[in-house]
């Protein structure tokens, strides 16, 4: 049985949680702490360490999906979890152009740790206010080769196929480094 790391990232609120939760065949190990109040909150708690998923795919491969968490007092733990991953998914919240600054800074943070493949999940296709990929990638400024996925946390479907792409980003990866 071979073991993939994933790291799921991205800014506050992007999705990283429900992402995980949609697809880990497991129940996910949350780290989940209740945010201290505000009338205006739009969520009632925040991952403070990680979250954790695992899928299995065929007989052979399991996935093993880290969630970080999103707010800056916490990205110390970010380094730790970037220990031994084969990929990561930096997750946007494609409904809030104030959390795309942020978005890039946790890009740029994950590249610095390993020079893993990776993609970009533009969540919350399904709203109409949601930024198309393609404007994604031109306000992050990410190069042609980096794979701008739509997304919708919370469907199953399209969770699989941003967990497919970066999976044979990976493989793919592995491939030339055994033919070295």
């Amino acid at each position: 049985m071979q073991a993939v790391k994933m790291v799921i990232t991205g800014p506050f609120s992007a999705g990283k949680t429900q992402f995980i939760g949609s697809i880990s065949e497991i129940d996910v190990v949350s780290t989940e702490r209740r945010i201290s109040s505000n009338a205006e909150q739009i969520k009632e708690s925040t991952t403070v360490a990680m979250d954790f998923g695992r899928i299995t795919v065929g007989d052979d491969l399991v996935l093993y999906l880290f969630g970080t968490p999103g707010q800056r007092r916490f990205d110390f733990m970010w380094d730790i979890l970037s220990q031994g991953m084969l990929g990561f998914v930096v997750m946007v919240d494609s409904t809030k152009p104030e959390t795309f600054r942020e978005a890039k800074r946790v890009l740029e943070t994950f590249e610095s740790y390993a020079a893993t493949p990776y993609v970009v999940a533009a969540n919350k296709q399904d709203m109409e206010d949601a930024w198309e990929p393609e404007d994604l990638r031109i306000i992050l400024r990410l190069r042609s080769e980096v794979k701008i996925l739509p997304c919708v946390a919370n469907d199953k479907e399209s969770v699989k196929n941003v967990l497919l792409e970066l999976l044979y980003s990976i493989l793919e990866e592995l491939d030339k480094a055994e033919a070295a």
